[in-house]
């Protein structure tokens, strides 16, 4: 399970990210931002008052999504992608508004609010929210394979009393009868047989859920995200 300052750094590595908010009329807004500071009550950013930003997030919820990555893709001469090895992390839940009380204690603490101490004196409409509860995933990957044997690994988080869904799709080991089609189908090399081989199994941390395995599998046992 990641860690409040583990998440931040994944975020802080990439610098401005896209920080999407409801709009308030039905839809979704979206922006580059940063988060500028963590501690153990969640990932904190910055805005002011007069900006639309800041009203969306008076509806207490936030997402925010970010890639880094080795170098940019590279396209061959069939046309066909090849990416650099590198991970996408993203979070979601629930933001607040600290009282400039709170944000100077915090700084009294904390050095990372510096820079918000400092924009309040600079720029009196600034504010601090915290995204306080969240779940999330590290998405890492290495589609070609460069550095390890398989694609991609997928780590799921949750914080603040937030929860998560594994990752993955399944395989009812009661409908499954270990005929190999979807370990052949697996680009992903994500399907293993069970301890006793009576059945196959897949690691959720591997699966892009692709579905390939949904697709060819003679039993119906694959389970996807909406069975």
């Amino acid at each position: 399970m990641k860690t409040v300052e583990e998440v931040y750094k994944l975020f802080d590595e990439v610098g401005c990210c896209s920080f999407a908010t409801l709009d308030g009329a039905g839809g979704v807004d979206a922006r580059t931002a940063h988060f500028f500071a963590f501690d153990e009550d969640g990932l904190y950013l910055r805005t002011m008052r007069v900006k639309p930003f800041y009203r969306q997030l008076k509806l207490g919820w936030l997402a925010v999504s970010a890639e880094h990555t080795a170098g940019r893709c590279v396209w061959d001469e069939d046309n066909m992608p090849h990416f650099q090895p590198g991970y996408m992390v993203r979070v979601a839940g629930s933001v607040r508004e600290l009282t400039q009380a709170e944000v100077g204690a915090k700084a009294a603490a904390n050095p990372l609010f510096n820079v918000a101490v400092y924009d309040i004196k600079k720029y009196p409409e600034t504010v601090v929210f915290v995204l306080d509860r969240f779940h999330g995933e590290l998405y890492d990957y290495d589609f070609n394979m460069v550095h390890r044997d398989h694609k991609i690994l997928r780590e799921r988080f949750a914080f603040g009393g937030d929860v998560f869904e594994e990752a993955g799709l399944s395989i009812d080991p009661d409908l499954c009868i270990a005929c190999g089609a979807c370990t052949e189908a697996c680009t992903h090399k994500a399907i293993f047989p069970t301890g006793d081989g009576a059945a196959l199994r897949i690691l959720g941390e591997r699966c892009d859920e692709c579905g390939n395995c949904y697709h060819v599998c003679p039993a119906g046992a694959v389970r996807s995200k909406g069975c």
